[in-house]
């Protein structure tokens, strides 16, 4: 196996690896007490994990696709 090609399944490996765990850690963060206030509004422990895992998963999904696009012919 070629080292781009090499590169590639790492870049895959990474993307998926990402896609899995967030999830998992957003439901975690949702239990949370920290998550809602009194009165069941988010608060900002929340909004701030929803826009990381968000952003996290976004990078994940881009940093995937690039890696299937590398092997693609």
């Amino acid at each position: 196996m070629e080292l781009p090609a090499i590169l590639a399944v790492v870049l895959i490996v990474a993307g998926v690896w990402s896609l899995v765990v967030w999830p998992q850690f957003l439901k975690r963060v949702m239990k949370d007490p920290r998550a809602r206030d009194a009165s069941g509004k988010a608060t900002r422990f929340l909004t701030v994990h929803v826009v990381l895992v968000t952003i996290s998963m976004v990078l994940g999904l881009a940093t995937a696709a690039i890696g299937v696009a590398v092997l693609l012919p």
